[in-house]
C-alpha cells in the first residue's frame, strides 16, 4: 500500500507548531534536534537547536516536518493546504476555531454545497489549513 504524508517547513518554529498539531490532532510526536542527530557534527552554525526530523502519528494520518535550516532564506508556506474532514459540523467548528487561535482566518466557517461547515485558516505557525465537517452526500 502506498502512502501519500505531509512534510512542512518551519523557520525555527517546528518544535512548538508540532508540539501544538500534537495536542489539537492527538496522537504521537517524534522530535530529533540536529545536535541529537548522527551528523550533529555537520550541522550549520546556529542550526543544532532546529529540529532535524519531526513526526506526529495520529488517527487519520501522519504529518512530518522539520525547520529550515539557519541562515538560509526560508520562503514560507504557500501553494497549498492541510485539510481536515470531520463527520460532523461541531467537530469541524471545534477544531477549526482551536486551529485559528493566534492565527488568521481567510474564510470564515460557513455551510456550503458541499459540506455543513467549511473554513480556511492559516495557524500561527504559518501552515494554511482547510477544516470541513458534516459533509453532504453525493
Amino acid at each position: 500500500m502506498h502512502q501519500l504524508n505531509t512534510y512542512l517547513f518551519f523557520d525555527g518554529t517546528c518544535a512548538d507548531a508540532m508540539r501544538f498539531y500534537e495536542r489539537t490532532l492527538g496522537g504521537k510526536l517524534a522530535l530529533m534536534t540536529h545536535a541529537e542527530s548522527p551528523m550533529a557534527a555537520q550541522t550549520p552554525p546556529g542550526s543544532a537547536d532546529r529540529i532535524m526530523h519531526a513526526r506526529l502519528d495520529f488517527d487519520g494520518g501522519m504529518l512530518m516536518a522539520s525547520d529550515w535550516m539557519a541562515g538560509q532564506p526560508y520562503g514560507g508556506m504557500k501553494g497549498f493546504s492541510l485539510s481536515l474532514i470531520y463527520p460532523t459540523a461541531a467537530e469541524a467548528r471545534r477544531m477549526f476555531d482551536t486551529l485559528a487561535q493566534g492565527g488568521q482566518v481567510t474564510m470564515p466557517m460557513d455551510k456550503t454545497f458541499w459540506a455543513e461547515a467549511f473554513g480556511m485558516l492559516v495557524d500561527r505557525f504559518g501552515t494554511p489549513w482547510m477544516v470541513n465537517g458534516g459533509m453532504a452526500s453525493s
